[in-house]
């Protein structure tokens, strides 16, 4: 996939279309509703916030002099299309919780319904203007991409060569993206998901192969055997407490995982989870996969 591509978006007609000002003819409902297809309406202090929720710092002056809608947004897919991160701001603006205010006073089943259809019409809004140069833009599983009309496209996730901060804090963002959506499920995969590509990290700059029995909590073991995690009668008892806690945070995640991923079905025995516990979940997987990196950067022993 071309992320080049991306940039043909970036004109007046498509961005009108992406900050709400564009409205279709079609009726969302068939029936006497005056509810138009159309992106949620994105404010001055809206799109403010989204730039700064995807790094671009931008900050609303209320009766100051401030940029027009249009500017910041196109600033921000800029922004995005430098950044690589196009894709995550297209779903992103397009995700379910954009059309809270939209869809108020829906039921659940009118909500789905107008949601699908909105995001359909608009994504026809904008291939009717990308058909001109012989493009479409289209959805493929959960990622948006730019194509040649008919092109076949296969998205694949990019081979992760090295873990820093700043991949761990962009996976972080994504995972309390999916809490503010309430998709407490994808958030907590993303946690355990941070943890296990983590762990085999700094597992591999020590020149071993990470376990391969699929359990989080032997890639855990392996860690902490490298690095000489472990507690000891040598070792300051609040050191101790805290790489204990270590574990006790790696245990809950696996076995969140396991019984309320989006990674298994729905059974009689799952235990639905509240917007703070995800919070705590994605929290907690920030704070120990930055101190596993921490361990790996030092070269020395997390109890050392």
């Amino acid at each position: 996939m071309d992320n080049n591509l991306f940039k043909l978006l970036k004109t007046k007609e498509i961005i009108a279309i992406l900050d709400g000002d564009t409205k279709s003819d079609k009726r969302v409902f068939e029936d006497d509703s005056d509810l138009l297809v159309q992106m949620p309406y994105l404010s001055g202090p809206d799109l403010c916030g989204i730039s700064t929720r995807f790094g671009l710092a931008r900050e609303y002056t209320w009766g100051g002099t401030n940029l027009s809608r249009w500017q910041y947004l196109d600033d921000l897919m800029g922004y995005c299309l430098e950044n690589n991160r196009f894709p995550d701001l297209l779903a992103f603006l397009f995700s379910k919780g954009q059309f809270s205010k939209m869809l108020s006073g829906c039921t659940a089943e009118e909500i789905n319904t107008a949601y699908s259809r909105i995001c359909a019409e608009v994504i026809q809004m904008i291939n009717g203007i990308l058909l001109f140069g012989g493009h479409e833009l289209v959805t493929i599983g959960n990622s948006f991409c730019v194509r040649k009309c008919g092109e076949k496209v296969e998205v694949q996730a990019p081979a992760i060569k090295q873990i820093d901060r700043e991949y761990i804090r962009s996976i972080t963002e994504r995972a309390l993206q999916d809490v503010d959506q309430k998709n407490y499920d994808s958030a907590i995969t993303k946690s355990r998901t941070l943890l296990e590509e983590t762990f085999c990290y700094v597992i591999e700059q020590m020149g071993e192969k990470p376990a391969t029995s699929g359990q989080i909590s032997d890639l855990y073991k392996q860690v902490k055997n490298l690095y000489s995690m472990h507690t000891d009668g040598n070792t300051d008892r609040r050191i101790n407490t805290l790489l204990s806690g270590l574990e006790k945070i790696v245990s809950a995640i696996s076995e969140m995982r396991n019984k309320d991923s989006d990674a298994h079905g729905v059974g009689a025995e799952r235990v639905e989870i509240a917007d703070h516990h995800a919070r705590l979940f994605v929290n907690a997987a920030l704070t120990m996969a930055d101190f596993i990196l921490s361990v790996e950067k030092e070269g020395f022993t997390a109890a050392g």
